[in-house]
């Protein structure tokens, strides 16, 4: 009967010791993320398991050309993920199927997508003006994506994390470095 006791207690000890490690790092640090829908393809496809570093944003802001998962700001319940294309305080400007940037400073930047893209992407002429915590997002799948474009710019205290891993398929597991401008 001791013997038991002991093998239980021992049994307990582990798992509480493994939930003390596993819960802060599930909840405060890393979050699995299923990808639905087509609005990443080429790069996030339907079913796709990533990791999301929940931490990173806590200690810097978000950076251009990162893969995001947030709040849909329309259906707070429900979770996107999209690539950063604007920062706070700059004017997004799409024209002769280019994104233009003007930053705060009015320097003008014509985004060069072709490293996570590869081709060119038909825009209809807009101009967005983003406030100071407030990020312009879109599906890299610029056809079949609901985005910054239908519902505005998203607020900084909706993200979540940015993509960092894919995990499933195994095939296609990669990590996702940041696109250099």
């Amino acid at each position: 009967m001791k013997k038991a006791l002991l093998f239980f207690w021992e049994i307990l000890k582990i798992v509480l010791l493994a939930l003390i490690i596993v819960v802060p790092i599930r909840y405060f640090v890393f979050q699995p993320f299923i990808v639905k829908g087509v609005s990443m393809e080429p790069n996030f496809h339907n079913g796709d398991y990533l990791i999301v570093d929940e931490l990173s944003y806590h200690l810097r802001t978000p950076v251009r050309g990162e893969v995001v998962v947030f709040k849909n700001p329309k259906n707070l319940s429900e979770k996107f993920i999209k690539r950063i294309i604007g920062l706070p305080g700059e004017e997004i400007i799409f024209e002769n199927n280019q994104i233009v940037i003007i930053d705060e400073f009015a320097k003008k930047t014509i985004l060069d997508e072709s490293t996570y893209l590869g081709y060119p992407v038909s825009l209809s002429k807009k101009e967005f003006y983003l406030k100071e915590d407030e990020y312009f997002v879109l599906g890299d799948n610029r056809l079949h994506s609901f985005d910054s474009r239908d519902w505005g710019p998203l607020l900084e205290k909706y993200i979540i994390g940015r993509a960092v891993l894919r995990v499933f398929p195994p095939i296609a597991m990669a990590y996702f470095p940041t696109p250099s401008y």
